[in-house]
């Protein structure tokens, strides 16, 4: 069961890796053929959620291709290390970044999106079609590897301290059987 555990930590960061890979891919191919509706469609419908990442991210670092390999390749680089290695530390480290990068996906998705107050505490804006499937399978995915990240650490911490536990009460049977704690 561990192993499958251990395996689904690298969900998220695939996904993300791919979805971000994708909308790479797309951006270029409308560099090259700009009249394509096709091509239009999946950069504006499918990956539009990256198109606005990439216009808050551009602020910050305006380097072209950096939600790609700035972002999402390390992250991925660091679960395969997880993965070839099954060590802890990189896969844990790759699923917090996966969420991070996630929620700013979904934060830029809010900004910049006139608001329209209705019956609510506030507005939220959400894509439509496909992109709402995109992100919703890469905040899933990567929420998911978070949650078992999560959860092998609980039971990690639990074997310590069942471990913990056992030596110490050996230690103190051992103990009261040599000494009987001075009542003798």
């Amino acid at each position: 069961m561990n192993h499958r555990l251990f395996t689904l930590q690298f969900l998220g960061p695939l996904a993300l890796f791919t979805a971000t890979l994708c909308a790479e891919l797309a951006a270029r191919a409308l560099q090259y053929a700009p009249s394509s509706e096709v091509l239009w469609f999946i950069n504006l419908r499918v990956f539009g959620i990256f198109q606005r990442s990439y216009a808050s991210l551009s602020y910050l670092v305006p380097v072209d291709g950096f939600q790609l390999f700035g972002v999402a390749l390390p992250i991925f680089a660091l679960a395969c290390i997880g993965l070839a290695a099954r060590s802890r530390l990189p896969f844990t480290v790759a699923t917090h970044l996966s969420v991070v990068y996630a929620g700013l996906l979904v934060f830029s998705w809010q900004v910049g999106v006139p608001t329209v107050t209705q019956a609510s505490f506030g507005t939220m804006a959400v894509p439509s079609g496909v992109g709402l499937y995109v992100m919703a399978t890469i905040l899933g995915t990567c929420l998911l590897s978070f949650a078992v990240t999560h959860l092998l650490y609980f039971l990690a911490v639990g074997r310590e301290v069942r471990a913990l536990v056992r030596a110490l009460s050996r230690m103190v049977r051992r103990f009261d059987h040599s000494t009987g704690f001075g009542f003798r």
